[in-house]
C-alpha cells in the first residue's frame, strides 16, 4: 500500500499555511495567497506576508480578523446542476447561483462548499463540490488530468473520422487542446449528440472545440468528473460521495496514505438518487365508538318504557293526503273529484260489458 514520503531531516514539521487554511475551507490556494498579499491573514496578532509559512496547525491564524476553525475532515458532494444557474458565490447583475439552489439541496450543517470546477450559465449535469479548498485545486489543474465527460447535442452534421481527428488534439485560435476522446451517438432530426470526454477543462472547451468543427451546440451536460458518473442523481439535487471508491479517490488528489481497504481508482462510481426522507408516522387509529345498550322491553314492546315526548316540542302531525284542510283535487275535465272513500266501504264488482264505467266510490 502507498505511503506517504519520509520527511527529511531539515524540513520543519507542519504544511505551509496556504494548504492548511484551503483545507480548512476557507478558499483556494491561489484566493489565500491573494488575501495574504492583502494582508488579510494573521498569526498570533501579526500579520503574514508570504503564503509559504510553514505551521503545524492554525491555532492563533486569522483571516480578517476572525479565528480560524480547525480543518474538517475533506467532504465531497454532487450536485446536478439544472441551467440558468450561475456557478459562483454570488453574481453582481444579481442572476440566481448554485448555492441559491443549493440551500434547499443540501442537508443542514453542511460545511461551506466550493465547486470543483465550472459550468455555464446554460451547462447543465454534474458538479462536484468540496469543503477542502487544496482538493478542489488539485482536480481543477490540467497536469493531474482527471478527465470530465460530457454529452453534447449540436445542430449541423458530422462523421465519426471527424471525431476521432481530436484524439491528438487541436489547435483552435492559438490556443492548443490537448487530446480529446469523442464518439458519435446518434443524429436526431437536424440534431446530432457527441460523447467527448477531455483532460484539461479549459474555457467553454467543448463548446469551442465542436464550433471549429461546424456544430453549433444547443444543449450541453457534463455527465462524468474523474470516476463519478451523473447517474440517476435528479436535477437540483444533491448528495454526498462516500465510501471506499471514494476515499480512495481522495487519498490520490490529497497525497494522504490511502485507508485500509482502498479500492482501485479505475472503479466507478454511480452516482445514485438521495434516500427519501422517511414518512411521517401515521395516526393512531381512532378507537371505536362504544356500544349503545340495549333499548328496554316493557310490556308493550322495546319501546313502551319511552318517555312521551314533551307536547312543546313534539314534531307536528303529518298531514293526510286527505283532510278537512286539503280542497278536492280536479280531474283533467274541470270536476272536482269526490272525497276519499272510507276504508270500511267496499269496492263495488266492475260489470262487464260495454257500459261505461262510472266514478270510483
Amino acid at each position: 500500500m502507498p505511503t506517504a514520503p519520509p520527511r527529511s531531516e531539515n524540513r520543519p514539521e507542519g504544511e505551509r499555511i496556504a494548504k492548511l487554511l484551503a483545507r480548512a475551507g476557507v478558499a483556494s490556494r491561489r484566493e489565500i495567497e491573494r488575501m495574504i498579499a492583502e494582508g488579510r491573514v494573521a498569526l498570533d496578532g501579526k500579520v503574514l506576508d508570504t503564503p509559504a509559512t510553514i505551521l503545524a496547525s492554525l491555532r492563533g491564524v486569522t483571516v480578517d480578523g476572525n479565528p480560524v476553525a480547525a480543518a474538517e475532515a475533506t467532504r465531497l458532494f454532487a450536485f446536478h446542476k439544472p441551467t440558468g444557474l450561475i456557478t459562483a458565490e454570488r453574481d453582481l447583475a444579481g442572476r440566481p447561483t448554485i448555492y441559491t439552489a443549493l440551500r434547499n439541496a443540501l442537508p443542514t450543517g453542511t460545511p461551506r462548499l466550493m465547486p470543483v470546477g465550472r459550468l455555464d450559465l446554460n451547462t447543465e449535469g454534474l458538479l462536484l463540490l468540496t469543503n477542502d479548498g487544496g482538493l478542489k485545486r488539485t482536480m481543477e489543474l490540467p497536469a493531474t488530468k482527471v478527465p470530465r465527460t460530457y454529452r453534447a447535442r449540436a445542430f449541423g452534421e458530422i462523421q465519426q473520422s471527424q471525431l476521432e481527428d481530436l484524439i491528438e488534439g487541436v489547435e483552435i485560435d492559438g490556443v492548443r487542446y490537448g487530446s480529446i476522446d469523442a464518439n458519435l451517438e446518434r443524429g436526431t432530426g437536424r440534431n446530432v449528440w457527441v460523447e467527448m470526454t477531455i483532460t484539461e477543462g479549459k474555457n467553454r472547451e467543448v463548446r469551442r472545440v465542436l464550433e471549429y468543427l461546424g456544430l453549433k451546440v444547443n444543449r450541453l451536460i457534463r455527465t462524468g468528473y474523474g470516476p463519478f458518473n451523473l447517474g440517476d442523481l435528479p436535477r437540483g439535487q444533491a448528495v454526498e460521495l462516500t465510501g471506499k471508491p471514494v476515499a480512495r479517490f481522495l487519498s490520490e488528489m490529497t497525497g494522504e496514505p490511502i485507508p485500509r481497504g482502498g479500492v482501485k481508482k479505475a472503479d466507478k462510481v454511480e452516482i445514485a438518487a438521495p434516500s427519501k426522507p422517511p414518512r411521517a408516522p401515521r395516526p393512531p387509529a381512532r378507537k371505536a365508538a362504544p356500544a349503545r345498550p340495549a333499548p328496554h322491553k316493557g310490556a308493550d314492546g322495546p319501546h313502551s318504557a319511552r318517555k312521551p315526548a314533551d307536547a312543546a316540542n313534539a314534531a307536528p302531525p303529518r298531514r293526510g293526503r286527505a283532510g278537512p284542510d286539503s280542497a278536492p283535487r280536479k280531474d283533467n275535465a274541470g270536476t272536482p273529484r269526490p272525497p276519499a272513500r272510507s276504508p270500511s266501504r267496499k269496492r263495488p264488482p266492475a260489470t262487464r260489458g260495454n257500459t261505461p264505467r262510472g266514478p270510483r266510490k
